[in-house]
């Protein structure tokens, strides 16, 4: 018998082994997408997320490649022309690579990397994030077990141990979102600082402050698939640190 109560826990690993392809696929993609393109291929971009931008050189889709786009000022105030790029032009799978990073981020070349001389398809945010949800995939795959809410599963990948009071004192909420927080934070104060001060992040800081974000991002994607009360008898089959027990009220409780 599993920690949780049930007799297995194969769900919970497979969703979490999901979640870390997946999100590996598209990370190790970034790096190999650039690698595989002949060098020069992709210049500087500077494009706007959730939105193509650079999937035609006119029309739809081309805000990347239109004058407006094209004119890129740095912060010293100097401006200079991008040269045009089209994902639609590349093979299929560095292409699909490129689309898929044209709707998901701004792709500024300025906090982006460079490989063989191609800008990477996404930002070092971005990359730490894609690492951040591989990293909490596998850790929801080891870690992870069903326990009937999607809060109450979160806090399976931590200790029974530390948690026994927790759950004495019905402190579950107050735990789970300041471990959320907790996640989130330096990708908040990263992101705010800069967009409120002259604070400029830089590709090593942007990374990093990500990573933690696709962590926590990834485990709460896998608690919210994994979490099924269904796989349990009653409320109060499901184990839970320090013999703690969930109890379901009645209408007549809530009111």
């Amino acid at each position: 018998m599993e920690k949780n109560g049930l007799e297995h826990r194969f769900r919970e690993r497979k969703i979490g082994l999901w979640i870390a392809g997946v999100s590996g696929f598209f990370f190790f993609s970034f790096f190999l997408a650039p690698l595989l393109l002949e060098e020069g291929s992709v210049g500087e971009l500077n494009g706007r997320a959730n939105t193509l931008d650079f999937g035609s050189k006119e029309g739809s889709m081309s805000y990347g490649n239109s004058p407006q786009g094209l004119s890129h000022q740095h912060a010293d105030g100097s401006i200079h022309q991008h040269d045009q790029f089209t994902w639609t032009e590349l093979d299929p799978y560095t292409g699909f690579i490129y689309a898929f990073a044209d709707v998901n981020c701004h792709q500024n070349h300025e906090r982006s990397w460079e490989i063989n001389g191609n800008q990477m398809p996404v930002c070092t945010r971005d990359v730490g994030i894609f690492f951040g949800i591989m990293v909490g995939g596998v850790l929801f795959s080891r870690r992870g077990f069903n326990r009937w809410t999607v809060r109450d599963t979160c806090l399976s990948l931590l200790p029974d141990d530390l948690m026994v009071k927790v759950y004495a004192r019905n402190w579950r909420t107050l735990a789970w979102l300041g471990c959320g927080v907790l996640l989130c934070v330096p990708l908040i104060f990263d992101g705010f600082t800069q967009l409120l001060t002259g604070y400029e992040s830089n590709n090593l800081t942007r990374p990093l402050t990500g990573a933690p974000f696709g962590i926590g991002l990834a485990i709460l994607i896998g608690a919210s698939i994994a979490a099924r009360a269904e796989k349990f008898s009653t409320a109060g089959a499901v184990l839970l640190p320090g013999n703690a027990k969930f109890e379901l009220q009645t209408k007549t409780e809530e009111e």
